[in-house]
């Protein structure tokens, strides 16, 4: 209520003085507009609380996570491993070392910001009783979780406020116990592995009589100085590079670790000398282990997997039995996506063969520009290694991985990105000398093609191996069986000798379900996870004899709030006549007589060397609506429509580029798109948001500067400017030098100007991925601001490229849904 004071003034100025009360009104109303002006100004450059959007938004950020699932090797146990919901900003803003492209926790040691699980839980397949994994301590963070070779126990890592501790717990009595009495070292590779007796672990302790970290001097010694003197050092814009000596003194410290061979009976044995060990690898027979260590000198300009390396084989006492290899320092690696370092790579052990090692070296010197027949060979070298390596294979392109069978056969692919080319070639081991028969030749992107992958099975050492057919010249292969009407996953055996394959299941409608592995081989009995619409993915046992199909997990719909939402596979053509695909997205309940929707686009553009494999359907219209913190699917709750993944390619045919005519391809599918929504009366096309993440939102600026087909946009962690990256990016292999006039058109920061619509940017701070530098978005605001564009800038307080923070997520829905009801909804 007025006070007496107020009613009095009032009274007199309606009452005596007119003339005086225009002058009140007036200088009230510019009062206003001033706080109101000022109001907005600070708005827009002070912090704010977190807020929270819409309450069935958050309902659905809230929701617990469905478990994940591991099968045990013998296919008769399986593990549920429960997840956390969001963690808290405060996790994130623990301290974090972000040395050499890795991000460390200081106070344990290990990796940050790693995902983990809060229990265990096993589950028999046969008769469903389960047994929860008793005796983990409550506080503790569960990760790496690895089956023994045996499948009897179950070993995993338990991270507590200040060190990481190894763990395990055994099939029958389900009781956790902690193996060993120091700490983990977590910060770099894998933790720990188990040898092949399903009795022994190896793994990384942190040192004894390591010391306390490094301290920063307040008063630097001297100036950082990088030189180059004449040599070519190309490389992409990596993050979290080594910046000083101090950095470097860091990473010595915190990767520096010793290696224990840890029974599950007694207690850990350091074994060779500490040192900055990357990986340990134990041979099949369990008698060997391939250690790589880090070595100096460190580098400013590229991350850790870079850096100098020694490679040796050690004995069950440590001691080096075999030096493989020296790697250097890899500065100079030509650019482009089939560039590789110099020198032996993907050293590993031959996983059918006790102690025999495998590694690639590169014959064009990793260039692929420089003309060659031969690119990569294979080579092997079989202990007690005195004689030298023997050659397996040589290869027209770029070796992409082998998959041993037996001493007869193996398969090894290669590949060659300039022509989306790839192989597999049947070789046989034990006949090095043997010429090789290529098995499959095709595009990768031509995915109705696509024979599908060979399955692997677990040998009793712990190792994977090509799973023969009985008849011991036949393969099982497993895709995901793209076709016009949607992906539909398959199994198939294929015959080594007469290339002809056998249908054995497939996956029918309603139902999307995919083949996990096999339960029992010799009773066609496997595992699969099936999902549809309105039925989340759940676990079953499918009798491929007796086609019958068993249930083993009942997780609920874990989002009630999305229970009756209509889902669609739609396809339409853009203007060249490339046929495109998307999902839409309706709200529950919704009819066509309600007119249509607001709408929200949400896409990734794709490079392509045809347009043919362009035009594939990549989805199914079988699929379960699985939402994560960056879904756009959230929106169906507040009555938007959703048109998720429409396709975006990018084609480049023969010898042209596909970046030569991004912003037309672009603006063509985009405009396709909306036509299509239009046609079927479901979207509003005065009413359309775009929006996307990364490179999503790199598409998002440039579809607002060089078309007016949409009425906002939100773009989340991209870059803008091209000439930030000039070293190439995504598909993109020229340089800024080679291409300036298509960086020049591709980086909507060029054409700010030319923005007219209200966007949406927003960043973690902490961005860790190649090229998106949190400076991106700022600038591309700060040129909207000055040139009079309506944007608003949110920048998320220690998140990286992918939002992790129960805040930082519902703020950024929250943002996302004020904004779309501000300039699309209700403009």
């Amino acid at each position: 209520m007025l006070s007496e004071h107020w009613r009095g003034t009032f009274y007199d100025i309606f009452n005596d003085k007119k003339e005086k009360t225009m002058r009140f009104f007036g200088l009230a109303v510019l009062a206003i507009v001033f706080a109101v002006s000022l109001g907005a100004q600070e708005k827009s450059t002070t912090e704010t609380l977190y807020r929270m959007p819409p309450k069935q938004i958050a309902e659905i950020v809230d929701a617990p996570p469905t478990p994940a699932v591991s099968l045990g090797p013998n296919g008769d146990w399986m593990l549920l491993m429960a997840r956390p919901s969001l963690p808290s900003i405060d996790e994130l803003a623990q301290p974090e070392l972000r040395l050499a492209g890795l991000r460390i926790k200081p106070g344990t040691n290990g990796r940050s910001r790693r995902g983990y699980y809060v229990s265990l839980t096993l589950r028999r397949i046969d008769d469903l009783t389960e047994k929860p994994i008793t005796r983990i301590p409550d506080s503790g963070r569960i990760g790496n979780v690895q089956w023994s070779p045996d499948g009897k126990t179950v070993a995993f890592t338990v991270t507590l406020a200040d060190h990481i501790e190894l763990w395990a717990a055994d099939l029958q009595s389900a009781r956790a116990k902690r193996l060993t009495r120091r700490a983990l070292n977590g910060a770099y590779g894998s933790a720990y592995s188990w040898l092949s007796d399903s009795e022994t672990l190896v793994c990384k302790l942190v040192p004894r009589r390591r010391g306390t970290p490094p301290v920063a001097s307040t008063v630097p010694a001297g100036p950082v100085i990088q030189e180059n003197l004449g040599g070519r050092a190309p490389a992409r814009t990596y993050q979290d590079l080594l910046k000083n000596a101090h950095d470097e003194a860091l990473l010595e410290y915190y990767l520096q670790a010793e290696v224990a061979l840890v029974p599950l009976n007694g207690r850990e044995k350091v074994i060779g000398r500490e040192g900055l060990v990357g990986s340990m690898q134990p041979s099949p027979s369990g008698q060997y282990l391939l250690v790589e260590t880090i070595k100096r000198p460190f580098s400013y300009l590229v991350p850790i997997g870079r850096f100098p390396r020694q490679i040796d084989v050690w004995d069950p006492k440590g001691r080096v039995v075999h030096t493989v290899a020296h790697i250097p320092l890899a500065e100079e690696i030509p650019l482009g996506r089939d560039a590789v370092r110099s020198g032996p790579r993907s050293v590993s052990w031959r996983s059918d063969s006790p102690a025999t090692l495998v590694w690639t070296e590169a014959r064009d010197g990793g260039d692929p520009k420089a003309h060659a027949d031969v690119r990569d060979e294979l080579f092997m070298h079989e202990f007690p290694f005195d004689d030298p390596p023997v050659s397996i294979v040589k290869l027209a392109q770029r070796f992409g991985g082998v998959m041993w069978g037996n001493n007869d056969l193996a398969l090894v692919t290669d590949r060659w990105w300039k022509t989306r080319n790839w192989r597999a070639l049947l070789i046989n081991p034990g006949m090095p000398e043997a010429p090789s028969r290529v098995l499959f030749d095709h595009s990768w992107e031509d995915r109705y093609n696509d024979p599908g992958t060979p399955m692997m099975r677990r040998t009793n050492e712990g190792t994977y191996v090509l799973r023969i057919g009985a008849d011991g010249g036949s393969l099982y292969m497993r895709g995901d069986g793209a076709s016009p009407e949607g992906d539909r996953p398959f199994l198939d055996s294929y015959n080594l000798e007469t290339g002809v394959t056998e249908r054995l299941w497939r996956s029918e409608a309603p139902y999307y379900e995919r083949l996990v592995d096999f339960v029992d081989e010799t009773h066609m009995l496997i595992m699969t996870i099936r999902e549809s619409p309105s039925e989340p993915p759940n676990y079953f046992v499918r009798d491929l004899v007796k086609d019958k199909i068993r249930t083993i997990t009942e997780f609920p719909h874990p989002y009630p709030q999305l229970i009756g939402v209509q889902k669609e596979l739609i396809r339409y053509d853009r203007d060249d006549g490339v046929t495109l695909t998307a999902t839409l997205y309706l709200p529950a309940g919704y009819t066509q007589e309600e007119g249509p929707l607001p709408t929200l686009m949400w896409a990734y553009p794709r490079e392509f060397k045809s347009a043919l494999a362009a035009g594939q359907v990549r989805d199914s219209p079988y699929r379960f609506a699985r939402i994560y913190w960056g879904s756009p699917l959230f929106f169906l709750t507040q009555n938007y429509a959703v048109l998720n993944n429409p396709g975006m390619p990018i084609i480049g045919e023969g010898e042209e580029e596909p970046n030569d005519t991004y912003v037309q391809q672009l603006v063509s599918s985009a405009k396709a798109a909306i036509e299509e929504l239009e046609r079927r009366g479901v979207g509003d096309p005065g009413k359309v948001a775009i929006g996307g993440h990364s490179y999503g939102a790199f598409m998002t600026a440039n579809l607002l500067a060089h078309s007016d087909l949409f009425s906002a946009g939100i773009a989340r962690s991209g870059a803008y400017n091209r000439s930030l990256t000039p070293f190439g990016f995504q598909a993109e292999e020229r340089t800024f030098w080679q291409a300036s006039d298509t960086y020049f058109a591709m980086s909507p920061f060029m054409h700010v100007e030319k923005i007219k619509e209200p966007i949406l940017l927003i960043h973690g701070e902490a961005d860790n991925n190649s090229g998106t530098f949190p400076i991106q978005s700022k600038r591309l605001y700060q040129a909207l601001k000055g040139l009079g564009g309506t944007a608003r800038l949110v920048m998320l307080p220690h998140e990286s490229h992918g939002y992790r923070s129960r805040e930082s997520v519902m703020h950024m829905l929250w943002e996302m849904t004020d904004w779309l009801d501000t300039h699309v909804k209700n403009q």
